[in-house]
C-alpha cells in the first residue's frame, strides 16, 4: 500500500510528527533501524513547551505520572538556577523523564492512531519525482522501496534522508569532548549536584532504578582528538579531579563522549523531501533542549503536510515549516555555543565571568525570566510578514480560560484550526477552512489579549490572526 509520507526516525522526533499527521487524517509508516528501543537514554529532560504541546492533543497524562518535577534549569552550568516557577503555563518547570520513557509513550499513541511502525528496518537512499518520492529501505529480507508522496527525514545528525536530498549541512567540528557515564554510587552526592571550577564542571542527575548519571567537561577535554571510548576508570579520574571524590561509582550501565560539532541544515525542505530535529540541527547538549526543539519542529510541520495531503491547504504552506523552523533552529543553535563557552571557561577569568553573570541571574528576575523563556522554549513565535497584523499574531498562545471549555489547549486536541468567537458576536456562518468554531468570553484575559473579540489559533498552538473591536468594524 502507498503511504502518504515516510518517515526515516523512530526516536521522539519522528514518533510525534507521525501522530500529528495520523490526528490529521494522513497515512504513514515510519522506517526505524532499532529493533527495539534503546534502553540508554540521551535526553532526560521534557521542557514546558513540550508539555503544553503534548496537553494540546491530551498526551501529557502518561509524562506527569512518571516524570520528576523541577522547578527550574540551567544556562551555560551557572550557579544560578533558571527560575521556571513563575513562567506563564500550566508547565512552570522541567520534568525529568528518561527518553526511553518519553519515545514508549509516543510510541504507544503513535501506534493508537494507526500509524505503521517498521522496526529492523533502514532507509538507505531516495529518489524524487514530480509527484511523488520513490524511498528504498533495507530490512530483515533484504531491500524494497516504498512510494510516498512525501519523505521526512527524522534520522539524526547523520541523516541519510538529508545526504540524499542533497540538503548541505554547514557548520563547525567538534572542539570540546564531554564525557557522560550512568553508573551506580555508592556515596551519592546532594541531588543537583552541579559543580565548576579550575579541574573542570560537573553535573549529577539521578535516573530510575538506582543509577546515576555524571556528565561533565575537563579542562583536558577541550580537545577535537579523539582520545579513544571514555572508560570507567577515566571517568573515575574525571570525577575525582572535579569534585574530589568518585561518589563510589561503580557498574556502568552507559559510557560515553558527546562534542560540540555545531551544524544546521541549509533549507527544511527540498521539493517532496523534508527534515527535522537532529537531522535539521546538531549542537552542544547544553540544557537538555534538542530533543524539545526536535518534537516542535515536528509539532510545526505535522499540521501543515497533514493539511496538504487532505488538500485543505496549498502546497505552498509548506515553505513556512522552513521559514518558521530554521530560524528557531539558528537561535538554538547560538544560544549552544554561548553556553558552551561557558561550560568550558575553566580559567581564572572564566570563572570570573561565570560568577559575575551567576550574580546578575540571582539579582536580576527580569533576566532570569527572560532565559527561562527562551530555555524552556516558550518564547519561540514566528512573526507576522504583515507589520501592521496584530501583536499577538504568530506568538504562542497561552492555555487561556476560556468559557465553556477546560482551557485553550483543550480546544486544540482535534488537531484542527481553532476559530475562537470571543465576544459571541460573529455570524452564524462566519468560519475558517477546517477549523474548529468555540464561543465563550475570556476568563480573566491577560493584558496582551484584552480587546480580542475573535482569533484563529493554528493546529500548533500559535495565533493565525486576531481581531478586535475596530477590526470587526472596518
Amino acid at each position: 500500500m502507498e503511504q502518504q509520507v515516510v518517515i526515516a526516525g523512530g526516536g521522539p522526533v519522528g514518533l510525534w510528527l507521525a501522530a500529528e499527521l495520523r490526528l490529521g487524517g494522513a497515512t504513514v509508516t515510519v522506517v526505524e533501524e532499532r529493533r527495539e528501543r534503546d534502553r540508554r537514554s540521551r535526553a532526560l529532560t521534557v521542557h514546558p513547551r513540550t508539555l503544553e504541546i503534548l496537553a494540546s492533543r491530551g498526551a501529557h497524562g502518561p509524562f506527569l505520572e512518571a516524570g520528576s518535577p523541577l522547578p527550574g534549569g540551567h544556562f551555560g552550568g551557572l550557579d544560578a538556577r533558571l527560575d521556571f516557577r513563575a513562567l506563564d503555563t500550566p508547565f512552570p518547570y522541567t520534568l525529568a523523564l528518561p527518553q526511553a520513557r518519553t519515545e514508549e509513550f509516543l510510541e504507544e499513541r503513535a501506534l493508537a492512531l494507526g500509524v505503521r511502525l517498521l522496526r529492523g528496518h533502514r532507509v538507505t537512499g531516495l529518489t524524487q519525482l514530480p509527484d511523488a518520492v520513490t524511498v528504498r529501505i533495507q530490512g530483515p529480507e533484504g531491500p524494497y522501496e516504498l512510494r510516498a508522496a512525501y519523505a521526512v527525514g527524522c534520522d539524526g545528525v547523520r541523516s541519510t534522508v538529508r545526504a540524499a536530498a542533497g540538503i548541505g549541512f554547514p557548520g563547525t567540528p567538534a572542539t570540546v569532548l564531554g564525557f557522560l557515564g550512568d553508573v551506580r554510587l555508592d556515596s551519592p552526592p546532594p541531588p543537583g549536584l552541579s559543580v565548576c571550577g579550575p579541574s573542570g564542571g560537573l553535573m549529577a542527575v539521578g535516573l530510575p532504578g538506582g543509577t546515576t548519571r555524571l556528565v561533565g567537561l575537563t579542562p583536558d577535554d577541550l580537545t577535537a582528538t579523539w582520545p579513544g571510548d571514555l572508560t570507567l576508570d577515566e571517568l573515575r579520574a574525571k570525577v575525582r579531579a572535579i569534585a574530589g571524590r568518585d561518589f563510589g561509582l561503580r557498574d556502568p550501565v552507559w559510557l560515553s563522549r558527546f562534542g560540540n560539532a555545531t551544524r544546521q541544515a541549509e533549507r527544511y525542505r527540498d521539493g517532496r523531501v523534508l527534515l527535522a530535529g537532529d537531522a535539521a540541527h546538531q549542537h552542544f547538549p547544553t540544557g537538555g533542549v534538542g530533543m524539545n526543539v526536535g518534537i516542535q519542529d515536528a509539532h510545526n510541520l505535522g499540521w501543515k503536510l497533514a493539511a496538504v495531503l487532505a488538500g485543505r491547504a496549498d502546497e505552498t504552506l509548506l515553505d513556512s515549516y522552513h521559514d518558521e523552523r530554521h530560524p528557531v533552529g539558528a537561535r538554538l543553535l547560538e544560544s549552544s555555543r554561548a553556553q558552551t563557552a561557558l561550560m568550558t571557561a575553566f580559567s581564572p577569568e572564566g570563572l570570573a565571568l561565570r560568577a559575575e553573570l551567576s550574580a546578575l541571574l540571582a539579582a536580576q528576575p527580569a533576566l532570569n525570566a527572560t532565559l527561562a523563556e527562551r530555555v524552556s522554549g516558550l518564547a519561540d513565535g514566528y512573526p507576522p510578514e504583515d507589520p501592521a497584523a496584530h501583536p499577538l499574531t504568530g506568538t504562542r498562545a497561552p492555555d487561556l480560560a476560556v468559557e465553556g471549555s477546560e482551557g485553550l489547549f483543550s480546544l486544540l486536541r482535534p488537531g484542527r484550526p481553532l476559530l475562537l468567537d470571543l465576544a459571541g458576536d460573529l455570524p452564524a456562518g462566519s468560519s475558517a477552512p477546517g477549523s474548529v468554531r468555540h464561543t465563550g468570553a475570556l476568563l480573566g484575559p491577560p493584558a496582551a489579549w484584552a480587546g480580542v473579540r475573535t482569533a484563529l489559533i493554528r493546529p500548533d498552538g500559535h495565533v493565525a490572526w486576531a481581531r478586535t473591536e475596530r477590526d470587526h468594524a472596518a
